[in-house]
């Protein structure tokens, strides 16, 4: 029998429960694997007899080779965050409306993505450009895995083109950089003290009806030690603002915190990591030819359309083998 009060602790209870519902998750994985192989020895045996079911072998190999990659890269999936949500944020570099305008499309990039794999995308902030684009966009993904896999594009992105704002035609260089954290679960402690903050409320900017253009719903949490500021202007209510502002928050001092103890990690080995905006992780190419090339492991894409609806699955496969 559990300790007295073992189980009142709702918190620890509901992690038990994500974390058993991603075990059971993988377990039926691998049954659907074990049934795919198991189709392709009948069909190998078949197709002995039947040249005519050849285009089926071949078919069901491809699936089964599919779902074992898939079961492969979530294999390399160890760190002590990988299985939780990923709270993304976008921010373009200087160049104004050209910048925006990238960052909107790395948005977009995302967004599609995650759909693909069946995740759910929760807009957490968002502050538009003055003419296109976007300034700023926080967003929550949610499911299995999302963070081990989206880790991998932290850092910053460059696009070259021939801007679409540029009457003369000429091709521009834009950066914007993308900041990935976990979404942290309720019993990982973070120490705030809320003397530590000052909160902030204001009128909501944008598109979103008439509640948040005529109520102070936005909120904005400056945490005074750090210096970190979070906010949050999408959700109907200044409560619901609030909450999504502070898990933004937890997350962010978690990462400040390894960051630094990163940095003494690198002092200590003689290591000074660059942290520029010519430091780019990945280069979008759209003219004078088509590539996207990451530039940590030297992956290249020729199809920058499939990549910009979403297809960034090489480059994070390729990322995470690389760990």
């Amino acid at each position: 029998m559990a300790e007295p009060g073992f189980w009142d602790d709702q918190t620890t209870a509901n992690r038990v429960m994500r974390e058993a519902g991603t075990l059971k998750q993988t377990v039926e994985q691998w049954q659907t694997v074990a049934s795919q192989v198991e189709d392709v020895e009948v069909l190998v045996e078949l197709a002995d007899e039947d040249p005519s079911l050849a285009e089926d072998l071949e078919a069901s190999l491809q699936q089964a080779t599919r779902l074992l990659d898939e079961l492969e890269l979530a294999s390399l999936l160890d760190g002590e965050h990988d299985a939780n949500n990923a709270i993304i944020a976008i921010h373009p570099g200087a160049g104004g409306t050209e910048s925006q305008d990238w960052a909107e499309m790395l948005l977009r990039m995302y967004t599609r993505w995650a759909e693909s794999h069946g995740y759910k995308v929760e807009m957490l902030d968002l502050l538009p450009g003055d003419e296109a684009g976007i300034k700023s966009v926080t967003l929550l993904i949610s499911g299995t895995n999302v963070y081990g896999y989206l880790k991998a594009e932290k850092g910053v992105h460059r696009l070259v083109r021939i801007s679409p704002f540029d009457a003369s035609g000429r091709r521009h260089t834009s950066f914007a950089s993308v900041d990935v954290m976990p979404e942290l679960d309720d019993d990982v402690d973070v120490d705030i003290d809320t003397n530590d903050l000052r909160i902030d409320t204001y009128r909501a900017s944008g598109a979103g009806g008439q509640h948040v253009n005529k109520t102070d719903s936005a909120i904005r949490i400056t945490h005074i030690p750090t210096g970190i500021v979070v906010q949050c202007q999408t959700q109907r209510s200044q409560h619901a603002n609030k909450d999504s502002a502070m898990k933004i928050l937890r997350a962010r001092l978690m990462e400040h915190e390894f960051s630094q103890q990163q940095e003494k990690l690198d002092e200590l080995k003689g290591e000074q990591a660059e942290i520029a905006w010519g430091s780019q992780i990945r280069s979008y190419v759209f003219c004078p030819y088509t590539m996207v090339k990451d530039h940590r492991t030297n992956v290249e894409v020729g199809n920058v359309q499939a990549v910009m609806d979403g297809a960034i699955d090489p480059f994070i496969e390729a990322y995470l083998k690389l760990r």
